[in-house]
This record gives structure tokens, sequence and C-alpha cells, in this order.
């Protein structure tokens, strides 16, 4: 997951300071792994809320609410300029928001088959794929091996298994977006000012999944209380971790955020017990802490060769 900048501290309209300044301004008291471990927490806690409403939603109408939130909220913040866009950076920009799409509705899909914590664990693979390619060093092999026995402890073998394949699939699928989300999103930076290039992303990936959304939704969408989470989880999923990892990143290195945000797996599986009453299976901790060792391995091993 990564964050942009906002371009514009004022509101050019009113003169006033726009809420993303104000945040700035409040999250430059606390220490910047506070922040960082603030917006995993935040992050799961939305996950955990949106999982609360498949009772009542199925997941694809749940992820419309969770991205048409956050894409009005990101949009004001970052206005986005489409005026004079190369078809470059459209083609960019549909990526991206084509990526965030399918990124959030597979993660929604395994999160209505699996428990959170397992969930997290396998999607986690994506962004640990990423560092461990960019290294290619032989140790790496060990955390990929240390990652694959943590898929291999978590897969549904035998009768009595409490996880399904089909929850799985939709994780890794997951997983392999979040991988071209971080690269999209690198390369959004280079060619987007400030956080123009995510809300662009962000509204697409919202017109793309609206249809489906919509459809298996239905009028259950319009009850006041279920936009009015559906708000509270875009906050917690998009807004909130975005800005505070912004502010982390900004004072701290790199590869010290990355260690941090190795943690988010196992924060999801606490936040699971905790929110939904989640109970994990020996086995299934024995996974989560294989595969959120394996990526502080590769994030370390990273740091050492910067």
């Amino acid at each position: 997951m990564t964050a942009f900048a906002l371009d514009d501290p004022y509101d050019r309209g009113s003169g006033l300071p726009r809420p993303g300044k104000v945040l700035r301004t409040a999250a430059d008291s606390i220490p910047p792994s506070s922040l960082v471990l603030l917006g995993i927490v935040s992050v799961q806690l939305g996950a955990g809320f949106a999982k609360e409403l498949f009772a009542t939603l199925p997941p694809s109408a749940v992820v419309f609410l969770r991205i048409a939130a956050g894409a009005l909220i990101m949009g004001a913040l970052a206005r986005p300029k489409l005026k004079g866009l190369a078809w470059r950076d459209w083609a960019l920009g549909l990526g991206f928001g084509v990526t965030l799409a399918l990124m959030n509705l597979s993660f929604y899909e395994a999160l209505s088959r699996l428990p959170m914590g397992v969930a997290v664990a396998i999607e986690f693979l994506g962004p640990l794929g990423v560092a461990v390619a960019a290294s290619r060093r032989r140790i790496d092999l060990l955390w990929i091996g240390l990652a694959g026995a943590g898929v291999m402890l978590l897969a549904p073998w035998g009768e009595s298994a409490t996880v399904s394949w089909a929850g799985i699939a939709f994780a890794m699928v997951a997983g392999a977006c979040w991988a071209g989300y971080i690269l999209l999103s690198s390369a959004a930076g280079q060619r987007f000012p400030g956080t123009t290039g995510l809300s662009f992303a962000m509204i697409v990936s919202a017109v793309l999944i609206a249809p489906i959304g919509v459809t298996t939704g239905g009028a259950d969408l319009l009850q006041p209380e279920l936009l009015l989470i559906g708000l509270g989880v875009g906050l917690l999923s998009s807004v909130i971790p975005y800005s505070l990892e912004l502010q982390a990143l900004r004072r701290m290195p790199k590869q010290v955020f990355g260690i941090l945000m190795s943690l988010e797996p196992a924060v999801a599986a606490l936040i699971g017990v905790l929110l939904l009453s989640e109970i994990l299976h020996a086995q299934q901790w024995a996974a989560v802490i294989c595969i959120v060792a394996a990526s502080l391995g590769s994030t370390r091993r990273s740091k050492k060769q910067a």
C-alpha cells in the first residue's frame, strides 16, 4: 500500500486549509512507527466492519460501498485534473483503477470465505513477491520456502478442513493484484501530481464496480445505516491509512516502514479474533507466523542491501 502527498494544502475556493493539511499537522506530533501501526489497525478494522456487512449485503455490494465512499472522499481531497493528460497517462490511470477494483473485489470474496487473518496472510504474498523479485539473492529462496510452507499449512487438506479452496484462490488473486497495485502506484506517483493518480484510480474502480455492486445490492444499498457503515469502511480502509502512511514515509526510512507493514497479517488475525470472534487453530497461527516471518526476512535483507 502506497501513499502520496496532497498537491495543494489549501482549498483555492475558500482559502482555508484543506482537511489533508489539518491531518498532517495533527500527525506531526505522533511518532512515525505509531502512525504505521495505526494505519494497519485502521485498514483491518475497516475489513472487519465490512465483513460484518456480509450478513446483509453480498461482498460485491460492500466493495462498491467501500470504493465509492473512498473515491468521493479522495476526489474531494485531491481533485484529479484530466485535462491535458497524454494517452499513456490515461492508460496508466485506467489500468491502476482496474487493478484496484479487482484487488478489492477478490479480497472481499476471499474474506467472505476465510477468517480475516488467513485471507490477509495469503493476500500478503503479493507484496512479498515484489520484495523478493527486487532483491534476487539466494537467501530469498528461504523466504519463498517459508511463505510456501505457510500456504501449505493453510490449504484445506482432508475432510475436516475449515477453509475453502475458493477462498484461497480469491485471496491469491487479491495478492497478485496487490503486487500490481504497488508497481502501478509507483508509476502513477511519477506521472500524476500528489494524490491525483490515486483518486483518479479510485474513481475508475468505483465506476467499474458500480454495475456489479448495484445489481447484487439492490434497494438494500439505500438503507441509511448501511450507507453510514459503508462510509466508515471507506474512511478506515482508504482515506485514514493512506494519510497516516504518507506522514510516516516522510519521517522514516522505507525499509523500516516495510518491516512494520509486515505485521499486517498478524494484526488482521488479532482483529478477527477480537471483532469477529474468529478463533484460528494452531496450524493457522503457524501459517500466519510463517508468512509474517518471510516478509520480515525479505524486508530486512533489502535493508542490508540498500
